[in-house]
């Protein structure tokens, strides 16, 4: 099921289009990311499903209604981590979950807070006034906010911006629960491993418009290549097409995933006593963003 349908959404700055024709969906028990440089329309989509933003065109649906005639129910299942960390100084941790449940009318919402305390591992933190807490443990209290009322949808800007290795891991593993617990998920990131590892579908989006989107790892197998590197023995002749490099007895080719690796390996005609050494180097994400943003050049 959509729990998030945007169609041919259009957001104008004056002369300035942000957003044009944009359509896309994210499904319950979904990670569906949102890849882009800076300036492509991220935000501004974000921003209008938040209702931060008016559109210009377009439509969006979030669990069967339309946002513009139902905003406030729509709102009500959604759960939003900014990129920028939002602080509240003057409040403990457990004060602003407790007013934060407040604002969706859950008056107490005690276990639902304290497991998200200790799932995010805010517990021994959870008397501390933001502004003592690290920047660090500041991203775990906006994700414990954007999850207090148990959305249905959550929007995840750039949340491990700036964050270290433990805590970006413990981010990741926090979202692949919520997916198994049915949760639809817009992520957006620069870290493009980061999107490999966790989202089922993306769309690349540049300029205002997505240039691509499908299952990840379809876009990956059809916009780039797999790497292959020969190390031999005794330099050969060759001249085979998927060449890129040949250099010091090693060979490297660029393999289309059409192309069965056995059959390849046979059309080299190579001596096998005369391989040292053989690797193999899938595409990446990476890659596929880079070709997309480049018009097809690898």
């Amino acid at each position: 099921m959509a729990i998030l349908k945007i169609e041919n959404l259009v957001k104008n700055y004056g002369s300035f289009q942000a957003v044009n024709k944009v359509s896309f969906a994210v499904h319950s028990g979904e990670i569906f990311g949102l890849l882009g440089p800076n300036g492509a329309g991220k935000t501004s989509i974000i921003s209008i499903i938040t209702t931060v933003e008016k559109p210009t065109a377009g439509s969006i649906t979030i669990n069967d209604m339309k946002l513009n005639q139902h905003e406030k129910k729509a709102k009500s299942i959604i759960g939003v981590v900014p990129q920028e960390i939002i602080t509240h100084g003057y409040f403990n941790v457990e004060e602003i979950l407790n007013f934060h449940s407040g604002y969706y009318g859950l008056i107490n919402n005690t276990v639902r807070i304290n497991e998200l305390m200790k799932k995010l591992e805010l517990w021994d933190h959870r008397h501390k006034r933001v502004r003592q807490l690290s920047g660090g443990m500041k991203r775990r209290l906006m994700i414990a906010k954007a999850l207090v009322h148990s959305p249905r949808l959550l929007l995840l800007d750039e949340p491990t911006a700036g964050v270290d290795v433990e805590l970006r891991y413990s981010i990741w593993q926090l979202v692949k629960e919520l997916k198994k617990m049915g949760v639809a998920i817009l992520f957006t990131t620069h870290y493009l491993e980061e999107a490999e590892q966790l989202c089922d579908r993306v769309a690349i989006i540049d300029k205002g418009q997505i240039q691509k989107q499908g299952e990840t790892t379809t876009l990956i197998q059809k916009l780039t290549s797999r790497h292959l590197t020969l190390i031999l023995k005794n330099k050969i002749e060759c001249s085979h097409p998927a060449l890129i490099n040949y250099q010091n007895n090693t060979l490297e080719f660029r393999v289309p995933y059409s192309k069965e690796m056995g059959k390849f390996l046979s059309e080299l005609n190579l001596q096998r006593e005369n391989i040292l050494d053989m690797k193999i180097r899938e595409g990446t994400l990476e890659e596929a963003f880079k070709y997309v943003l480049n018009q097809g050049e690898l």
